[in-house]
């Protein structure tokens, strides 16, 4: 595995460093699980990032840009470090980050994360639910960390829920599974889930 590009600049607020705009101008499978253990970041509340799939382009059936580009998903053909954000069958939002050199359609999907601060209005968004239960799934996610449609096309470095690197280290070997949802039927459902 190729080493991951320094970091820039410092976030004194989030305590860590936002991730440079040269982490996500590379493959999807090389940013993917290195984006594992990871923080993300809204506000007060963070999650550490534990769980995400890799969505690539005109190649993979599984993607929304399989079919090549559309007004829907032009954001993910590039740049890179934006976030592409989309409503899942009308019901929650998906929080996906746009990776790889520009033109080539690309994005991860953060799927999951531990909740490590701002855990009470966590709770408040998602109404009582255990603790264990408060971002362990895309739409759980963004609305345990208070975000919607409103961050489709936002730089990352820029916007209301950023990445950080708190210097934890991604995991030398994570746990890889196929991904959630896609019938076999429909494409082959390649192993681009990563999880801790």
């Amino acid at each position: 595995m190729t080493e991951p590009p320094a970091t820039a600049s410092e976030d004194t607020a989030s305590q860590g460093t936002v991730l440079s705009a040269a982490f996500y101008e590379r493959s999807v499978l090389q940013v993917a699980p290195e984006l594992l253990n990871k923080v993300l970041v809204a506000g007060n509340r963070r999650g550490r990032i534990v769980e995400v799939e890799a969505y690539g382009g005109e190649d993979d059936p599984g993607s929304h840009g399989w079919r090549g580009m559309t007004p829907r998903t032009e954001l993910m053909f590039g740049p890179a470090g934006v976030w592409y954000v989309y409503l899942s069958y009308g019901v929650h939002w998906c929080a996906n980050v746009v990776v790889s050199a520009p033109g080539t359609c690309a994005a991860v999907l953060i799927r999951a994360v531990e909740p490590i601060a701002g855990i009470d209005e966590m709770r408040a968004a998602r109404g009582g639910v255990r603790d264990r239960d408060l971002a362990n799934g895309p739409g759980k996610l963004t609305v345990a960390m208070g975000v919607d449609g409103a961050l489709n096309g936002c730089h990352i470095d820029q916007s209301a829920m950023r990445i950080v690197d708190d210097g934890t280290a991604p995991p030398p070997h994570a746990a890889r599974t196929p991904r959630i949802g896609l019938s076999e039927n429909r494409a082959p459902n390649r192993p681009w889930r990563f999880i801790l």
